[in-house]
């Protein structure tokens, strides 16, 4: 009996060892605050991965920016210390300019517009940053960012006496607001309260629902009602982790986060309406943009891009057909 025993003693931590070989850990960052849609998402997201891998394959989150900046979280990848980040799409340019196209300044009029055009760009995304060892497991719309400061911003002379803040590395942003005469300070998103509450920075651009998540809107009075800009969010991760992942278990981890991220897309224009009204409610003054001075930005933006187009700071032959698809749109629209 005890030769037995032994032997399926020896079967059983023989069995143990190999599932726990095989169990793995994507370790995954962002600066995303706990407590918000996005992380109750990216946590049912979790949760769905390990109960479909029978514990398998887990997704350990690091939200509030406690791994820092989005790209600390980059350098961290290629170090092997994290798997993949939650980042705004304007921290991946440095691997694929295209990511730069959803957030070139007024673009986009609405949400119907960046929907009618995701089908050409998102498999391209894909398609290019897998290139460069990262697997996009999901891309979700943060929505349109607005331009929050001490008093309301209208013209682009406003502008030149505001210190503004753009991300950090965001080429396009830095140039369109350099057009207008002004040094804006560049910030990673995580040192953003801190440039408001000393006083470094003014002037922000980002999402009504962002504001108030990221507590911004406790240090402005004003927000311009006029679309900037859209913001992506994409979530990555390293591709040697994901690929040490069964064929199964990877098609199990893109289909919940997918499935998480669509929630998102639905969620994300009702949220910032939401956010719209509670912002208002706080008393922030919510200042339209007239006809004019839209003109005025717009006429800015198109000379910085079009200076830019020959620099490689975004794709131009995919710019001509997200164009051409939104100049289509407006004709049947019009």
């Amino acid at each position: 009996m005890s030769t037995l025993y032994k032997c399926i003693a020896s079967c059983f931590l023989a069995a143990l060892c190999v599932a726990n070989a095989s169990a793995a850990t994507l370790k995954i960052a962002t600066v995303v605050p706990e407590g918000t849609h996005w992380m109750k998402e990216f946590r049912a997201a979790g949760q769905a991965v390990e109960e479909s891998t029978e514990g398998r394959v887990k997704l350990k989150f690091y939200p509030g920016g406690v791994m820092g900046s989005d790209q600390s979280v980059l350098r961290k990848m290629r170090i092997g210390q994290l798997n993949g980040g939650a980042l705004s799409s304007g921290s991946l340019a440095q691997h694929y300019s295209g990511v730069n196209l959803y957030s070139l300044p007024f673009l986009f009029r609405n949400y119907d517009e960046v929907r009618a055009v995701r089908d050409l760009i998102d498999p391209v995304i894909q398609q290019e940053l897998a290139k460069k060892g990262l697997v996009v497991l999901g891309i979700s719309e943060g929505g349109f960012a607005y331009m929050f400061s001490d008093r309301a911003v209208q013209s682009v002379e406003d502008i030149k006496s505001r210190k503004v803040w753009v991300p950090e590395g965001d080429r396009i942003s830095r140039e369109t607001f350099e057009s207008a005469g002004i040094s804006p300070v560049a910030l990673p998103i995580s040192d953003v309260y801190t440039g408001l509450q000393t006083g470094l920075i003014d002037t922000v651009a980002i999402n009504p629902t962002g504001a108030i998540a990221l507590q911004w809107h406790t240090r402005v009075n004003a927000m311009t009602h006029e679309p900037l800009l859209f913001i992506m969010g994409m979530m990555v991760v390293d591709k040697r982790a994901f690929m040490r992942l069964s064929t199964a278990d990877q098609g199990v981890v893109k289909e919940a986060v997918s499935a998480a991220f669509g929630r998102l897309d639905q969620a994300n224009r009702n949220n910032d309406e939401q956010a719209l009204k509670a912002l208002e409610a706080n008393g922030i003054e919510i200042a339209p943009m007239s006809e004019a001075n839209r003109a005025e930005w717009q006429k800015l933006a198109d000379a910085t891009l079009q200076r830019l187009e020959g620099e490689g700071v975004f794709p131009k032959a995919l710019l001509s057909k997200v164009r051409e698809r939104l100049a289509q749109l407006r004709g049947d629209a019009e």
